[in-house]
């Protein structure tokens, strides 16, 4: 099968055009970095299948990042077929500087213009023939966002691998050809492949290429020493080769471009000025947080825009009282999109629930069978669906700020805040995937060169709720609304994620001035200009996380329902004890083992006799958050209550737990902060072994223990005794002064070090 590889610059729509192409669901984000690792579909359109391979968007071939090593290691080792290189037509320039260097390599090569729409937009016009015969290869007008001329662009590749092409550079006429002409002849005589790609490397003293090449490298040093070439750089070899491509496109290739009109220097584009205001010193950061609580607004509020406050009449008619519609899209306020597209799937489900048990009594199927198909296994895939909407329409809002080019904005105004955490803003990009997920997110990581900088990164990222802790939240904040008047269950969950971010800073601040010690690494990156997303990638997205969803529900949620039922119904004797006798079941007499651990947390020994169903969920939720959430459907069916009614469901069930076991407020809100910040999930507990390897990673289990446990202690403490602050205040106080004497004590430790080498 033919292997075609998608190289360019970080935002010049490479995953767009892989997702055209292959109708993939690989996800788009709008910032430098966002593909880590190659990306692998199948362009199924011609007569032979064309595997396609996203690499990491990449500025050079130099082995600067960890981007670019994968891209250059995956061109240069696995050979393939044909580069299709993406080049963003708006920034013509600068995108060209990477295709001169893919020009080095004796693969075959298309280059795809994209967002020519953009350009179009404009009144800009570019000559397509003409850039073809002075760049010697196909070129295709292309827009990866709306799918134009992307079939064309591959024919013209599978054409163009019926060829062989010579590589060809445009530095043979510089002050270095020369040089470069001698390195190139000498790697041919060892048979090494692409010679001159490695030739103009060694030229620029490549890192790389001199320890794999080093007699090579010397005789080229000594050949331009000799031959006096170079003196206007002092001998930096690299500035004078980047400075011979950059004035060999702008007199060869920029002419090709004709702008409608020349922009002056004062003048701003749309986007720049955009940024001036979303980008303000001071205000950028309140306005982010003002948009990301708009978001969770829209997605949770149960009393939209406050009307139902606003208007005292207008509450009181939109009660819940009344039909089932009525109830979908009113509560004490009118409902925001999410919550009304949550009531309806609850409706669905309930409805579904119910016809099922009616239809099994009607047969007269044994109620032990009938308890276990609609109490254990519905039930609690009814409680994890319910919340899907609210998911998708959360991450909706998530991607359309990430294809629009605001999230990179984010990134560089929190480059400034996190350099102050020891990180950089590169750090935030794997972080606010973890709203979505933790396992790609720390994949993510691979993009940081400072090792210990990607290992604090790697432990905090599960501080960023991910979708699977959301029913969580909104379960236990819902009821948390009904007990406590005036609070609306939004606002309890922007809380609780701002905690989230609040806590993995405060980590990352410890552990950069500790274990992890070391300088932020710099972080360059273009601030793409804001666009419009396209609905096709936006809705391959939402269903891409619909399917992982649905797909964990009917799997390891079943699964888990299943077992909690089974174990909450049956003895140590295989005896059925059912609803009225779950305290004598198996999973009863495992709660009340484990529930003594939690209680500095608020849900421990502090309960009454069904207090034990608390620690079950929460130590469930180890394997697959959703298990949280599952399990509150289960053993509030299991408890016997009576379900209120006029409330969303997983609301329901925490009001059924709530009035059996005697929990308060301040638990339930340590419970939240101990799902949300302890040990994630299987698939990201693997994901992060595999990242940061067998022997840290222990290191980094006992962490996401200890900073769980610690922080619940600290919530529940001071919910029930607002003096207990003085005391956290007295302890975060001395360890403050212990780090700063760890640090001293390093500090002098390395200059003595360094003083001792110097004078070796």
């Amino acid at each position: 099968m033919l292997k075609f590889a998608l190289v360019g610059n970080p935002n010049s729509g490479k995953t767009t055009l892989f997702n055209a192409l292959t109708g993939s669901t690989a996800h788009v984000g709008n910032w430098p970095g966002v593909t880590v690792d190659k990306r692998i579909g199948t362009y199924k359109k011609s007569d032979d299948p064309v595997d396609i391979v996203d690499l990491p968007g990449i500025y050079s071939l130099s082995p600067y990042t960890p981007e670019e090593v994968i891209a250059r290691n995956f061109i240069l080792n696995e050979r393939p077929d044909c580069v299709i290189n993406i080049v963003d037509v708006t920034n013509l320039e600068r995108n060209l500087y990477l295709t001169t260097q893919l020009m080095e390599l004796d693969v075959p090569m298309v280059v795809a213009l994209n967002m020519t729409d953009v350009l179009d937009k404009r009144g800009d016009r570019i000559d397509v023939k003409a850039l073809e015969k002075r760049i010697g290869l196909p070129v295709v007008e292309i827009s990866a966002l709306k799918g134009n001329n992307v079939d064309t662009l591959m024919s013209r590749a599978i054409e163009a691998i019926k060829t062989p092409r010579a590589a060809v550079s445009v530095l043979k006429e510089s002050a270095l050809g020369s040089a470069i002409s001698n390195a190139e002849i000498a790697l041919k005589l060892k048979e090494v492949e692409a010679p001159l790609f490695h030739a103009v490397k060694l030229v620029e003293k490549d890192t790389i290429e001199v320890e794999t090449h080093p007699a090579e490298a010397r005789a080229a040093e000594a050949f331009i020493k000799e031959n006096l070439i170079n003196d206007q750089f002092n001998g930096d070899t690299e500035a004078a080769i980047a400075d011979a491509r950059y004035k060999y496109i702008t007199q060869h290739f920029s002419s090709t471009l004709t702008r409608a009109r020349k922009q002056s220097y004062d003048e701003l584009s749309k986007s720049d000025k955009a940024d001036k205001v979303l980008t303000h010193k001071w205000a950028g950061i309140p306005i982010f947080l003002v948009i990301m609580f708009a978001i969770f607004h829209l997605t949770f509020s149960e009393n939209f825009l406050y009307l139902g406050s606003i208007i005292p009449s207008f509450g009181e008619w939109c009660g819940v009282e009344g039909s089932a519609a009525k109830g979908v899209f009113f509560a004490g306020g009118l409902n925001s999109p999410g919550v009304i597209l949550f009531n309806a799937l609850d409706l669905l489900t309930s409805s579904i629930g119910g016809w099922i048990g009616a239809g099994l009594e009607g047969l007269g199927v044994n109620p032990v069978l009938i308890s276990l198909l609609i109490d254990g296994a519905w039930g609690g895939i009814a409680s994890v669906l319910s919340f899907l909407p609210q998911i998708l329409v959360l991450f909706l809002f998530f991607s359309i700020l990430e294809d629009t080019g605001y999230m990179a904005r984010v990134a560089f105004m929190l480059d400034r805040i996190f350099r102050r955490f020891g990180v950089s803003g590169r750090a935030f990009m794997p972080m606010i995937m973890g709203f979505g997920c933790s396992v790609p997110a720390m994949i993510n990581t691979r993009t940081m060169a400072d090792e210990k900088e990607r290992q604090a990164t790697v432990r905090v990222i599960p501080f960023f709720s991910c979708g699977a802790k959301m029913p969580i939240l909104l379960a236990i904040a819902g009821a948390i609304a009904t007990m406590v008047d005036g609070l609306n269950a939004d606002l309890i969950t922007y809380g609780m994620y701002l905690l989230g971010i609040v806590v993995a800073l405060v980590s990352l601040l410890v552990m950069r001035n500790t274990t992890q010690r070391g300088e932020a690494s710099p972080f360059i990156m273009e601030l793409p200009t804001y666009h419009i997303p396209g609905f096709k990638n936006l809705m391959l997205h939402l269903w891409d996380k619909a399917k992982h969803f649905i797909q964990k529900a009917f799997t390891i949620i079943l699964v888990s329902c299943i077992a909690i039922w089974f174990l909450s119904n049956f003895g140590w004797s295989w005896n059925y004890v059912g609803e009225e006798g779950m305290d004598q079941s198996i999973l009863a007499s495992i709660g009340r083992l484990i529930q003594p651990i939690f209680t500095p947390l608020g849900f421990g020994s502090q309960l009454n006799e069904n207090g034990w169903v608390f620690a079950v969920a929460a130590v469930l939720g180890l394997i697959a958050k959703e298990d949280v959430i599952a399990a509150f459907g289960a053993l509030a069916a299991c408890l016997g209550g009576t379900l209120l009614g006029g409330m969303e469901e997983g609301v329901e069930e925490v009001a059924v737990m709530v009035a059996a076991t005697g929990i308060d407020v301040p638990a339930l809100i340590s419970f939240i902060a101990f799902n949300m910040l302890t040990v994630p999930c299987f698939a990201a507990v693997a994901t992060a072994r595999g990242e940061i390897g067998k022997e840290k990673f222990k290191w980094t289990l006992l962490f996401w223990i200890v900073v769980s446990y610690l922080v619940s202690s600290i919530v529940y403490t001071v919910g029930i005794a607002v003096w207990s602050i003085a005391i956290w205040a007295a302890v975060a106080v001395l360890t403050t002064v212990g780090i700063v004497a760890y640090n001293k004590a390093m500090d002098k430790k390395e200059n003595e070090k360094r003083l001792l080498n110097e004078r070796k």
